[in-house]
């Protein structure tokens, strides 16, 4: 049965995997390896994503990932295009090197945040790269050793994961340290791997049980989640409903938008179009074109005219516009 469309949205947890065609390795050295890893720290960086756990095995990657500024789509098409062109040109070679698309799976946060991070970072050590979780600790190709302060990655997101552990930074890692030997010897776990109630519950015989009950429940293999979640979820995407950051973020009317950036900005919206190079014109433009293009996925062309910019100047605005990136998202927020 063919998969169906993915499911995107802002903010949204995901389990991404990607394979080597034919079961071929997607890398064969360290160089491959941290050609990959700062691939994916450039975008975690550039508020792409946010990073929270993740592993490179020999023919395949996991990451746990939530969409930022970019869809997941995006994100994923500049970090696997651009890996596959190094790599074919280092290893002399042509074609295809990942296994049709990218797997992705929207989490349901709550039930399955920690037992993904724990998860991904054994992976491992279920594959017989590293023998125990001491040399886990150390493995510089899974986000286990950020967790462990072994090693330095600021674009991974681990204040988050220990944050669940306990405020005490000493406290929280050892007690993460705990949780991930706890889960050694569970093996691979199918219930993780997406499907929503049909996994969880056990299988397709458990779901036809609970349905001969009075309740109906509901499933869907590009979702881990609960019966409900996996309902709210797929009712939102019928309804052309994306989760934003904003509740109006979605049906953001453009003269709103440079209205509260100009406003911000402390000039008037006609300055824009002026001929002044005054530096708070150039961060009005910057902070419209971020939030414009970059977060709400609208045409920088439709753009151009009202920012007085041609539309090749848009997109380089946009770029401009992420180094206030924070700024201009809180201001989304707000709107």
């Amino acid at each position: 049965m063919p998969r169906g469309p993915r499911l995107d949205a802002p903010d949204t947890l995901h389990h991404v995997t990607v394979r080597g065609i034919e079961g071929r390795p997607l890398f064969r050295d360290e160089r491959d390896r941290d050609d990959f890893v700062r691939r994916l720290g450039d975008l975690a960086q550039a508020g792409a994503l946010t990073v929270y756990a993740w592993a490179l095995l020999s023919n395949h990657a996991h990451l746990l990932v939530r969409t930022g500024v970019w869809p997941l789509s995006r994100a994923m098409r500049s970090l696997l295009t651009g890996y596959a062109g190094t790599f074919n040109r280092r290893h002399h070679r042509r074609g295809h090197l990942f296994q049709n698309r990218y797997k992705s799976i929207v989490v349901e946060e709550e039930s399955y945040f920690l037992e993904l991070v724990r998860y991904l970072h054994l992976n491992p050590l279920r594959a017989g790269i590293v023998k125990d979780l001491r040399e886990l600790d150390g493995y510089p190709y899974s986000g286990h050793a950020v967790m462990m302060g072994r090693r330095t990655a600021p674009w991974q997101d681990a204040n988050t994961v220990l944050g669940r552990f306990g405020r005490n930074p000493g406290r929280a890692r050892s007690r993460y340290r705990a949780f991930m030997a706890a889960g050694v010897p569970q093996g691979r776990r199918e219930e993780l791997q997406g499907g929503g109630l049909r996994r969880s519950a056990g299988g397709w015989v458990a779901v036809q049980a609970l349905r001969r009950g009075r309740e109906v429940y509901a499933y869907d293999e590009r979702i881990l989640g609960s019966s409900d979640f996996v309902t709210r979820l797929l009712e939102d995407m019928e309804k052309g409903q994306t989760r934003t950051r904003g509740p109006t973020a979605s049906r953001m009317n453009m003269d709103t938008l440079i209205h509260k950036v100009c406003s911000t900005a402390g000039i008037h919206p006609e300055a824009l179009t002026g001929e002044g190079r005054r530096p708070a014109v150039a961060e009005a433009r910057a902070g419209i074109a971020y939030l414009w293009v970059e977060c709400l996925g609208r045409s920088g062309p439709r753009l151009a005219p009202a920012l007085g910019l041609q539309p090749a100047a848009v997109y380089k605005a946009a770029r401009r516009g992420q180094a206030q990136q924070a700024r201009w998202r809180r201001l989304l927020k707000g709107l």
